[in-house]
C-alpha cells in the first residue's frame, strides 16, 4: 500500500529529513544519500517537542522523513528498565508526535522499529521455519524496551502515512562498531546459541531508501530471509576474520543471571519484503557477501 505524499509527484526531486544524526542507522543513511546524490538534511528538533518538529519540516520542506532516533539504552536495553519515563518520552511520545506531524503535512515517515517484540511460541517453534508475520500480535513483553516498542507499533497502525520497519539484531560490515551484533557477541564472555532473524544493514538500508521512493507504508519485517544462530556467526568470524577465535556458550537460565531483562528470540517471516525486493539475500548469504568477505583476513576459502 502507498500513501499519496506531497513528494509523490515525479517532477519533485527527493529531499530526505533524517532524525537520528548521532545514531548508527542515521549515520549510515546520510552516507547512502550522499552516495546516491539524494538531497538530505539531519533534523535538529527533539522528537517529543512538537513545535521543533514542525520547524524542521518548515525549514527543510522534505519529501520524506526518516526516524532513526530512539532510546535503545547504553550499554544495552537493561538501561530502559531503570529509565522508564525517558524511554517512554522518546520511544512512545516522540515517535507518535513525529508520525502525527508528518501525517498533518502529508509526508511518508519511514520509521526504524524493532522485531524484538516476539518470541518463539507453540505456533512458531524454534527451528520450524514458521516465522511471525507482519499482522501477528506481539507476544514478547520481557523487557520494558520491547513493551514500549510493541505499544507504539500498535498505535502507528492507524497512521496510513507510516512505514514501520521491524529491524532485528542489526549487523553491518563495520566490525569496529560496538552496536554491531557481531562485535557485541565476539566481546561477550559467553553467548547463548539460538537461531534468530537478523538485519544486514549494508543490504537493507539501501532498500529502505527505495521503499521511501515507492511511498510504501504499513508494517514490514525488515530482516533477511531465514535465521542464523550465534554459533554459526562466530564460526564464520573464525573462518574469515580470526582463526584463533574461541568462544563459550551458556544456556538461557545462565544468561538470565547476568542480564536484567530477558531478550527476545524469534524468526520473522520476511516473505512480504522479499516479494517487493526479489533480490534480497538469505541471511547467511548476506552475512558472507556484505560482512565477512569485505572484512576477510584469512586465506581465501
Amino acid at each position: 500500500m502507498g500513501f499519496k505524499s506531497n513528494g509523490a509527484g515525479t517532477d519533485k526531486p527527493f529531499k530526505f529529513l533524517i532524525y537520528g544524526r548521532t545514531g548508527w542507522i542515521g549515520g549510515i543513511l546520510g552516507k547512502l544519500c550522499e552516495a546516491q546524490g539524494i538531497d538530505y538534511s539531519y533534523a535538529s528538533g527533539r522528537l517529543e517537542n512538537r513545535p521543533s518538529l514542525e520547524n524542521d519540516i518548515a525549514a527543510i520542506n522534505p519529501t520524506h522523513v526518516f526516524n532513526a532516533a530512539g532510546v535503545t539504552g547504553r550499554p544495552n536495553v537493561d538501561w530502559c528498565e531503570s529509565h522508564k519515563v525517558e524511554t517512554i518520552r522518546t520511544n512512545v511520545v516522540g515517535t507518535l508526535t513525529l508520525a502525527d506531524v508528518c501525517r498533518e503535512k502529508g509526508l511518508v515517515l519511514i520509521n526504524y522499529a524493532t522485531g524484538c517484540i516476539f518470541e518463539y511460541d507453540s505456533g512458531h517453534t524454534l527451528g520450524s521455519g514458521i516465522g511471525f508475520k507482519e499482522e501477528d500480535t506481539p507476544n514478547f513483553i520481557g523487557s520494558f524496551y520491547s513493551k514500549t516498542k510493541a505499544m507504539v507499533e500498535e498505535l502507528l497502525k492507524n497512521y496510513e502515512n507510516v512505514c514501520t520497519l521491524r529491524v532485528r539484531m542489526p549487523i553491518s560490515s563495520d566490525l569496529a562498531n560496538p552496536r554491531n551484533f557481531i562485535t557485541k557477541i565476539t566481546r561477550y564472555d559467553k553467548v547463548v546459541d539460538i537461531p534468530n532473524s537478523m538485519t544486514i544493514l549494508d543490504e537493507l538500508l539501501p532498500i529502505s531508501i527505495e521503499m521511501a521512493k515507492r511511498n510504501l507504508t504499513g508494517i514490514w519485517n525488515f530482516t533477511n530471509p531465514g535465521v542464523v544462530s550465534h554459533n554459526e556467526i562466530l564460526q564464520m568470524y573464525k573462518d574469515y576474520i580470526d582463526p584463533n577465535f574461541t568462544w563459550k556458550n551458556f544456556n538461557l537460565e545462565e544468561q538470565a543471571k547476568v542480564i536484567i531483562a530477558p531478550r527476545s528470540n524469534n524468526e520473522l517471516d520476511a516473505s512480504k519484503l522479499n516479494k517487493e525486493f526479489p533480490e534480497l539475500l538469505p541471511i547467511k548469504e548476506s552475512l558472507i557477501k556484505y560482512v565477512f568477505k569485505p572484512n576477510q583476513k584469512t586465506a581465501a576459502k
